[in-house]
């Protein structure tokens, strides 16, 4: 292979994860005001295959064939022309145009540098997970010390971090998992976590302050009546029904806002130090994605999806 070609996995239709080829296409070039990323890793995450279907295709208006994929860590390759804030050989974390790839561009304003004692893996889980946890709690949720929030789905990729950021915060947690996670949510420090296998949830919990609902249909509908009035909820999946928060007098959210530059790397330091930690599932070479999105989509993961690409 030239270094004018790179590995990538391609996706020429849209469909199962059959329809996911890994390929050798041309490397990108930065153009002015981007960065070349080495990747080191991706993150495979929901939203990646809900795409890759077709199911959001009238929202996110792809080219076939094109390269799955947004969150990355990696190293500093190239910068495009009047990019000033990175250098090559630097490493970040944040948002590549087409992650599944051995490289990948991003606008330099979408890649933020890693601490110094930050890994690489842990970095891959920010975007899509840590930091996404982070919008709905804070820039959405405006989550305060002394609240309390109760999160749904609480062990995967973003519940993880919800649950760990929301105690940083100061807050009351209650968290809803399956029989098999109950003792991992508590020890990211949940206050109460509901088996919503055996438990309804609403039997339950009263008056909160903030919803995190990330599951949609019926757990949203009974979420709303677990909320005080003047409370919130946030939903990660879809707009939250307008009607139903006027009759429950609560504040309804979609999840659309993004944290800072200065909020990512506030995240970035709290795991670089351990205050938050990162919870993987699994690491996938880039040449078994179709593995990768097969775990992400059987919903049975704990934790955040990893594709290797380069070793630094």
């Amino acid at each position: 292979m030239t270094e004018s070609l790179m590995k990538a996995i391609q996706v020429g239709e849209y469909g199962g994860s059959d329809v996911l080829k890994l390929e050798e296409i041309n490397r990108p070039q930065p153009l002015a005001g981007e960065v070349l990323v080495k990747v080191a890793y991706a993150a495979a995450i929901p939203l990646d295959w809900k795409i890759r279907n077709g199911w959001l295709k009238e929202i996110f208006i792809k080219t076939l064939p094109y390269t799955p994929g947004t969150a990355v860590s990696g190293i500093v390759e190239a910068v495009g022309e009047g990019v000033t804030g990175f250098q090559q050989g630097e490493r970040v974390f944040g948002n590549v145009n087409g992650s599944y790839a051995e490289y990948g561009i991003a606008p330099a304003n979408d890649l933020v540098h890693m601490p110094k004692n930050l890994n690489f893996e842990d970095a891959a889980t920010i975007k899509g997970g840590a930091e996404s946890a982070w919008k709905a709690l804070f820039s959405e949720g405006e989550l305060e010390a002394d609240q309390t929030v109760l999160i749904h789905a609480a062990a995967g990729g973003v519940g993880q971090f919800a649950v760990q950021l929301a105690k940083w915060k100061g807050a009351k947690v209650i968290a809803t998992a399956s029989t098999a996670n109950l003792d991992f949510v508590k020890s990211l420090g949940a206050d109460l976590v509901i088996d919503y296998t055996t438990t309804p949830f609403e039997e339950k919990v009263k008056n909160v302050d903030l919803v995190i609902e990330s599951v949609g249909g019926n757990n949203e509908d009974r979420s709303w009546s677990v909320l005080k009035r003047g409370g919130k909820l946030v939903s990660l999946t879809q707009p939250p029904s307008a009607e139903k928060a006027k009759q429950y007098g609560v504040t309804a959210k979609f999840n659309s806002k993004f944290p800072t530059s200065n909020d990512l790397q506030t995240i970035a330091q709290l795991l670089a130090n351990g205050t938050l930690k990162a919870e993987i599932d699994s690491i996938f070479p880039l040449s078994e994605t179709k593995k990768a999105h097969e775990k992400s989509e059987s919903r049975h993961g704990r934790g955040r999806i990893l594709l290797k690409v380069n070793s630094f």
